[in-house]
């Protein structure tokens, strides 16, 4: 037996073996045995989409790589609270719906609270009188609203509803680590062509097509938009309908805020947070040891409390708008160049008063007998008010303010004092804060690329499709899982097609 194991031709079959057993790897597999594992993964943006993108990355490239986490401002980003009479209000992103199942999760794995909500009655205000006001009584609603709109409510939950049946999908694809290579993509792979039409179309031709009366839209649904997205009926489709669902009821909130999401995803991913403005992207190339080979790498320029410092990543994430006046960040030595995103964004002021709003003016001379908490409009030239709303501390969501309520009003501009003193008959303090919240929808929709170079991935692409918070997490969740499979050149988890067929056939 000694011999014959130390007999050469035994050697060469053996070595014959092993590189033809190694041919017949799958590539992806050889790729991924043979390919480094990253070393450090920048990313840019403290918000919802960059924290909820750090804590996906960690969880997909391991224990090893270093993530830094860049941001200029507060972590929580366009999630931000502000302070009135030292108590802190949601003056961003405000409320999360029961089928945000990435909020939930977050929410729940860090320990966070949500505590019941006050409920109030809304009316939508036309210019001149309120057209529909809703009443303590549910079963009065419900015949207002029939005789006002016949059945035009039920098929627009029932078509809202089909919308969300269909979006979910997502969630098990992305258990699945299934990713998509572009805004588009992801959208196609969960409603097909229908899902597509509505991105390229108006809300108002979407429902039109789907047979809701114009004066419901004009009524209802035009109020909506304005409330949750500074627009009419002239945004997209799908965006429309994502309004359409955060109107619903069962929505929540995070006690202390929502930006809490954001700074326990940074902390539970282990992430280096960097206060910081970044100032330039830069593709570069470093040796790799002494074999002469080199390596692509990217350099993060930034302006820091020590000065202006570069540092060298793998593979860098963005999670800002590429909006000049939110991120002003240059891509240097891109070959081709990274083109500039001109996609403007929608200016938008929360504005807080704590005061007595004049009843008067929305036709109600005697105070007593107002009992709205919450005013959407319709559009028209004469109002200089998106929606008035009264709103509670973060601290303690079931509890109004002492005295007087605080109001939280939406606008397209800052309020003057004249405006100021025809909504209220009163007020003690009032604090501002301008947005450039959400992109301005105007369909057909052309997405930014989610791949702005090989290993460089734009999360906020898919405001393009609807800005929200549980929309970021999806596109931070596919943008991580994407980062993964190209970096390993798992080619097999992109962009497949008929994946609710193929899952299925798998269980």
């Amino acid at each position: 037996m000694a011999s014959l194991l130390g007999s050469p031709w035994l050697l060469l079959l053996l070595l014959f073996f092993f590189f033809f057993s190694s041919a017949l790897l799958p590539r992806s597999s050889a790729a991924q045995d043979l390919r480094r594992p990253p070393s450090r993964i920048g990313v840019i943006g403290a918000g919802i989409g960059g924290s909820s993108a750090a804590y996906f990355l960690r969880q997909k490239f391991g224990k090893d790589v270093s993530i830094d986490v860049f941001e200029r401002g507060q972590v929580g980003g366009r999630l931000a609270t502000i302070d009135l009479e030292g108590k802190g209000y949601e003056a961003g992103g405000s409320v999360i719906h029961p089928l945000n199942l990435h909020m939930k999760h977050f929410v729940q794995e860090l320990g966070l609270s949500v505590p019941k909500g006050r409920d109030g009655l809304m009316g939508i205000y036309n210019g001149e009188e309120f057209v529909f006001e809703e009443s303590s009584w549910t079963l009065w609603n419900y015949v207002k609203m029939f005789w006002n709109y016949g059945l035009n409510a039920l098929r627009m939950t029932m078509w809202v509803e089909e919308v969300l049946d269909k979006f979910i999908s997502i969630y098990r694809y992305q258990a699945h680590d299934f990713a998509f290579s572009s805004s588009e993509a992801l959208l196609h792979a969960l409603g097909g062509a229908a899902f597509m039409q509505m991105l390229n179309q108006t809300i108002e031709e979407s429902m039109q097509e789907a047979g809701f009366s114009q004066k419901f839209i004009r009524e209802i649904v035009t109020p909506v938009m304005r409330v949750n997205y500074g627009q009419g009926v002239g945004i997209n489709g799908f965006v429309g309908a994502v309004s359409l669902a955060g109107a619903g009821s069962g929505l929540w909130s995070v006690e202390g805020g929502n930006k809490l999401v954001c700074v326990g995803l940074l902390y539970a991913s282990k992430a280096q947070p960097i206060p910081s403005t970044v100032i330039s992207v830069e593709e570069t190339t470093r040796p790799r040891g002494r074999s002469g080979e080199t390596m692509k790498l990217y350099q993060v320029t930034y302006n820091s409390t020590f000065g202006v410092t570069s540092d060298l990543y793998d593979i860098i994430v963005m999670a800002t708008p590429l909006h000049r006046k939110i991120a002003n960040i240059t891509f240097r030595n891109f070959k081709p160049p990274i083109p500039e995103f001109s996609k403007p964004y929608q200016e938008i002021v929360a504005t807080f008063v704590h005061g007595n709003i004049n009843t008067s003016f929305f036709g109600y001379p005697d105070p007593s007998t107002f009992q709205l908490s919450a005013i959407f409009t319709m559009e028209n030239p004469k109002l200089f008010v998106n929606s008035i709303g009264v709103v509670s501390p973060v601290e303690d969501k079931a509890k109004a303010a002492e005295g007087s309520p605080v109001w939280k009003v939406f606008s397209a501009r800052p309020l003057t004092k004249a405006q100021l003193d025809v909504l209220f008959s009163s007020y003690d303090s009032v604090e501002s804060k301008p947005w450039l919240a959400y992109p301005h929808y105007s369909p057909p929709e052309q997405c930014p690329p989610l791949v702005i170079h090989d290993h460089v991935y734009y999360v906020n692409s898919i405001e393009c499709l609807a800005s929200a918070m549980e929309m970021s997490a999806i596109s931070a969740k596919n943008a991580a899982l994407l980062a993964h499979h190209r970096w390993y050149d798992r080619t097999d988890k992109i962009d497949q097609e008929d994946l609710h067929e193929k899952l299925k056939t798998e269980l």
